[in-house]
């Protein structure tokens, strides 16, 4: 994805099932587990690079001895940071004789991190700005050890503010900052609840001390907690949760929006947001790996016991697209394959649109990201060139007109010619935060290689999506005219984004997507604009009355994807420059996006079709926002 989008958070888990002395002697290190979460985040660096955040749980620690730990950090490269800190604070008790890794006792008792069971998070900001305190996990502390939770999750909610109201209503004085602290106070009220009530019942029972404490972690029930409290939740989610006892659960929402997946031995139980990680960081093969179902809590119990229960009421499956497309690592098989097929379904498009001039055409690729997809694209041309091929020499022999000149020209010459037109600088990428510097900068972002295309040659060029068209316009097509094409050709894996999303990607204002402001420039163009403040009352009216119809696919359909395609081109063409060659934007096509990731079928982001009623609010509310010019989130 050539625009910056922040979205995605990723979790990962570890539950050691053996005590620390049984890794030290048979892996030779009783931080074993400790390094095993490092690798799961490392895994998983692309879902998140805002801000990290771990968590320690050490199981059956004699009173008085702290159990729970927790280590953030908002700085850059913020992985990096937690986990040399930490280890520097390992090896410094190692170097003054307090720590002896052979004896896994004084880990445990001298190593905040030397526990069994650990939670790590990777964050991207997309609401409660960047600070440590909006840093994943979060902390509600107390001297019960089943009262203390640990929280973070890849998520977002729509009704945040209802569910904050829903606290006060409880008596609570809520901190309105984001959903995750709305959700960890909805869990820790339920929390308390369940313990308040198994308390109670044992102190009727004449039951004493610290018998109290351990019945307590025995009749924890974190799947009627997670039922309870997640009751009006409306949102794509995976959240895990810590529980002081050693307890820990991993819920995911009942569309399964969000990712998730797991994997269970005799040594270990681990949970990552991608499946990759998990079989690369335990060398597992791809069917020891399960998926956390929609709608279902696993829980894991002290003693290790796991089950997983649904916990709220099932919904049809919408599993985000977005992820198989761009946001998780294309090394997963299944992704490989499914990238490899959104490439491959745009071949009849960019055959048309270069007039099937093979000769004279070179195929790139922009993000790294869209490489897989590239390559897709590549072996799809070369199929239907083999075939045009097939059928020229067919026709010649039979008509007695082959020849070496013509199976020279058929065979050697004109076939997809593909090159590394352009590169990114990372460095630079990463470098920049603020949306006004990576402006100023963009056009040094990325880079070309000059010379890879002839002048006159048609220039054909895969991203995996576009939402905002800003780097199009202030950098890539700035660079590519440089290259003196005839034609410069971006191809979209993806459809065209029209509509927000408030599951995960922060993308929820209208008026800043490409296509939203070509359909309502064509509106204007034919006399249509009227159309806007109609569809602004029916969205206000929508909002009142809790409705789930989305006015504004209203905008689109009076026009052809390819209408509003031509109109993106001249919004994205850059100003200023002597190249006057022609530019076409290809997207993908909804039939072609469900064919190659059958299995994601959420895609509201380009149809308005959203999985929860949450979502048409906020597709609503968008439009009510962008019409009264109203900056920010819509949820």
């Amino acid at each position: 994805m050539s625009d910056r989008i922040t979205h995605e958070c990723g979790i990962a888990m570890v539950r050691l099932l053996k005590p620390l002395a049984y890794y030290q002697e048979k892996y030779g290190s009783p931080l074993w587990g400790f390094t095993k979460l490092f690798l799961l985040m490392e895994k998983q660096h692309n879902r998140g690079q805002d801000g990290a955040g771990v968590a320690c749980v050490k199981l059956d620690v004699p009173a008085g001895e702290a159990f729970m730990f927790r280590e953030r950090s908002v700085k850059t490269n913020p992985l990096d940071k937690i986990f040399k800190l930490l280890l520097g604070q390992y090896n410094d008790k190692v170097a003054s004789g307090v720590i002896h890794p052979e004896f896994a006792d004084t880990v445990k008792k001298s190593f905040d991190f030397g526990g069994e069971l650990f939670l790590g998070h990777l964050r991207y900001g997309t609401s409660g700005g960047y600070n440590l305190s909006s840093c994943h996990p979060f902390f509600r502390r107390s001297p019960w050890p089943t009262r203390n939770l640990a929280l973070c999750g890849n998520f977002n909610l729509t009704n945040t503010v209802e569910l904050n109201h829903s606290l006060t209503d409880m008596g609570q004085h809520p901190i309105y900052a984001t959903d995750t602290q709305a959700v960890l106070e909805k869990i820790g009220f339920f929390l308390d609840e369940e313990h308040e009530e198994i308390y109670r019942h044992l102190r009727q029972k004449g039951m004493a001390g610290a018998a109290i404490s351990r019945q307590i972690s025995e009749d924890l029930d974190l799947a009627r907690v997670l039922t309870r409290a997640a009751n009006k939740w409306d949102g794509g989610f995976t959240i895990a949760g810590l529980i002081g006892n050693g307890d820990a659960f991993v819920a995911r929402d009942p569309s399964g929006i969000r990712p998730c997946f797991w994997v269970q031995n005799d040594e270990f139980i681990a949970f990552a947001s991608e499946r990759a990680p998990l079989m690369t960081v335990f060398d597992l093969a791809v069917e020891q790996v399960k998926e956390v179902d929609p709608g279902h809590v696993v829980v894991i119990k002290k003693n290790g016991a796991v089950s997983s229960k649904p916990f709220t009421a099932p919904l049809p499956r919408a599993s985000c697209s977005f992820e198989r497309i761009y946001f998780s690592r294309g090394n997963d098989l299944d992704i490989y394959r499914e990238r490899q097929a959104l490439g491959g379904g745009l071949a009849d498009q960019v055959i048309k649109s270069i007039g099937g001039d093979w000769a004279k055409t070179v195929f790139g690729f922009i993000p790294n990201t869209a490489e897989v997809a590239y390559y897709g694209l590549m072996s799809a041309l070369r199929t239907k060139r083999r075939d045009e091929v097939k059928a020229a020499i067919l026709a010649a022999q039979a008509k007695g007109q082959l020849t070496e000149t013509l199976l020279d020209e058929l065979i050697l010459r004109n076939w997809p010619r593909g090159e590394k037109v352009v590169s990114k600088d990372i460095k630079i990428r990463t470098f920049i935060g603020q949306e006004t510097m990576r402006n100023q900068l963009a056009s040094h972002v990325y880079d070309i290689t000059y010379g890879s295309v002839n002048p006159g040659d048609n220039l054909v060029c895969v991203d995996d999506s576009i939402v905002r068209g800003t780097t199009l316009r202030k950098s890539i097509l700035r660079i590519l005219a440089r290259l003196n094409p005839r034609k410069i050709v971006i191809v979209s894996t993806a459809p065209q984004v029209r509509y927000p999303d408030c599951y995960g990607i922060d993308m929820s204002e209208l008026g800043k997507f490409i296509a939203f402001e070509a359909a309502v420039e064509l509106l204007k163009e034919r006399g249509q604009a009227s159309l806007l403040e109609e569809i602004y009352t029916l969205c206000r009216r929508e909002i009142l009355t809790n409705g789930a119809v989305n006015h504004v696919r209203k905008i689109y359909e009076p026009f052809t994807p390819e209408q509003i395609s031509r109109k993106i081109v001249e919004r994205v063409r850059p100003k200023g420059i002597e190249w006057q060659g022609e530019i076409e934007i290809i997207f993908q096509t909804i039939e072609h996006l469900h064919a190659a990731v059958p299995g994601h079928t959420g895609d509201w982001y380009f149809t308005g079709k959203y999985p929860t009623p949450g979502g048409y609010r906020v597709v609503n509310q968008a439009y009510v926002n962008y019409y009264e010019k109203s900056e920010g989130r819509s949820y």
